[in-house]
């Protein structure tokens, strides 16, 4: 058994965090929003109580059914996975405390963390963790099917050892067990609200859920009898949505926040000459891009570059990618095409960043017989994807394209997408710690990520072949005809990998930079 060693800006400018909610609701909210900055500016007296800025409001807080990355930020707080990752993407030990391979390949055998309880009380066992997986693969809208699509069943050997048994050998299952797929909830909470978990989620991570106003805050208490509960030196989280990078900052900066997320590139050099704050940043494993719908619904011969490769080749012809992470990242990024980082063992050299040529965008749009394209450009409402929907419809237009922006609230936009309602949407994926992850959801046939709706079975062998081969030298073959196939069908403009950014009061300690992007309470302290 092998064992792990320990192992440009808003209108709304103002600092006081009750006129950034009051901002995004105004008069018939105006009742929550006194009441949250009255509970917030108590809290704030209170050393024990952390304050977090987020750039969205999450999706529902079911581990199954989530797909946003700020519910990833509160999940790390709330439910404790198998596995986890460190700062160099190596897999660590959480719930479960080791791991062995069958000899064929085709099982993985976990020993399980002893003296674990979910926050209603019940016991975290090997049973747990069957009901678990099982829920993860069976749930109807379930996100996280496609992750664990290899595997066909989960066996109890003990009440501290779960086996679970694969249809071929799966290289990344470690890395999936430690993200959602690999988040356990309480067996008994689940059954008893099957239709409705997220509202009342009940994990076994250091803070149990208390309370959630949409697009106000999150709350989460600490849980006294948390399995590392010397590691929690706080009393209670709360998460506070707030879109606009200036406003978040604003609240940084007056008190109201203690620690922020995607600070804003362009604030970075402000924030370096104030003692007050630390910054934190490190290059993210996902990326930024531009998912094309191609044929999620209807829509997609409506569409321009929905109906024609040519339009799209175009399109991404017109884009100087090393320009928007200038312009829209102030350099806060890296250019890539792939859906890793140029810097990543597993990028395809075949496949290199194609050079800006409105010549050739043009001569494309001549060929197909399009003129003056025009498409709409879903983006959130986060500053980040805003400044590079601006630029690149900018960019766009000198070859010819009417790009317009459709602004639209990230969890609804998410929504959106997946019933297909969006030409193209600016959309960022966090990423995983395998390529795999960044891949398989995104590309495979009737996954559930796949909002550009782009389905070809030799693709589906390729990806089927990335996952089941151990080898990394194989992996990169079939990586790298994944990404010629991709790169000529275009469902997916990748243009940058962010650098994650993060500002926090200087005397919180503890933080820990890991390439995920997520925030570990473990450790932290004020």
């Amino acid at each position: 058994m092998r064992t792990f060693s320990l192992f440009r800006r808003s209108l709304f400018q103002r600092p006081s965090f009750t006129r950034s909610l009051f901002t995004r609701s105004f008069v018939k909210r105006l009742g929550t929003v006194l009441v949250l900055a009255t509970t917030l500016c108590a809290a704030g007296a209170h050393a024990q109580t952390l304050r977090i800025g987020l750039a969205e409001d999450p999706d529902v807080l079911d581990p199954t059914l989530a797909r946003s990355f700020v519910g990833r930020i509160v999940f790390a707080s709330l439910c404790d996975k198998l596995f986890d990752i460190d700062e160099k993407l190596n897999i660590v030990p959480q719930l479960a405390t080791s791991y062995q391979w069958t000899p064929d390949n085709k099982g993985l055998i976990l020993k399980l963390r002893s003296g674990v309880t979910f926050q209603d009380g019940e016991k975290f066992d090997a049973a747990a963790v069957k009901f678990n997986i099982e829920r993860h693969k069976n749930l109807p809208g379930s996100n996280r099917r496609g992750e664990l699509s290899p595997v066909t069943t989960v066996d109890v050997i003990d009440p501290l050892t779960v086996r679970i048994n694969l249809s071929a050998p799966f290289a990344p299952l470690l890395s999936v067990l430690a993200d959602r797929a690999g988040m356990m909830v309480s067996p008994k909470a689940a059954q008893a609200n099957p239709s409705n978990f997220g509202s009342n989620p009940v994990c076994s991570g250091p803070f149990r859920f208390t309370e959630r106003v949409a697009q106000d805050h999150i709350t989460l208490s600490r849980f006294a009898n948390y399995w590392n509960k010397d590691a929690i030196h706080f009393d209670k989280i709360i998460f506070v949505p707030i879109p606009d990078g200036t406003v978040r900052l604003a609240n940084l900066r007056s008190g109201q926040l203690d620690l922020i997320e995607r600070v804003a590139p362009s604030d970075i050099a402000g924030l370096k000459s104030d003692d007050r704050f630390k910054i934190a940043r490190t290059t993210e494993i996902g990326y930024e891009g531009i998912t094309i719908n191609l044929g999620k619904s209807d829509l997609a011969q409506k569409n321009p570059l929905g109906r024609d490769p040519r339009v799209r080749e175009a399109f991404e012809l017109s884009l100087d990618r090393q320009g928007i992470v200038q312009v829209a990242m102030d350099g806060e990024a890296d250019p890539g095409n792939q859906w890793v980082a140029p810097s990543n063992p597993y990028y395809a050299k075949n496949v290199p960043i194609p050079q800006r040529n409105i010549a050739r965008a043009k001569a494309l749009l001549k060929e197909a017989g399009v003129t003056n394209p025009t498409f709409t450009l879903m983006t959130p409402t986060t500053s980040d994807a805003q400044r590079t929907a601006q630029v690149v419809q900018a960019m766009a237009k000198e070859a010819g394209f009417n790009v317009k922006i459709l602004s639209t609230e990230f969890a609804t936009s998410l929504t959106l997408a997946d019933q297909g309602q969006f030409d193209a949407y600016v959309l960022n994926w966090s990423g995983r710690a395998d390529p795999d992850g960044n891949l398989f959801s995104f590309y495979g046939c009737k996954q559930p990520l796949n909002y550009s709706g782009y389905c070809k079975p030799e693709l589906d062998d390729l990806l089927n072949h990335s996952r089941s081969a151990l080898d990394p030298v194989e992996r990169q073959k079939y990586f790298n005809q994944i990404a010629a196939m991709t790169t000529q069908d275009r469902p997916i403009l990748y243009l940058f990998h962010r650098h994650w950014l993060w500002a926090y009061n200087k005397k919180l300690t503890g933080f820990r930079v890991v390439p995920d992007g997520l925030i570990r309470v473990q450790g932290l302290k004020m």
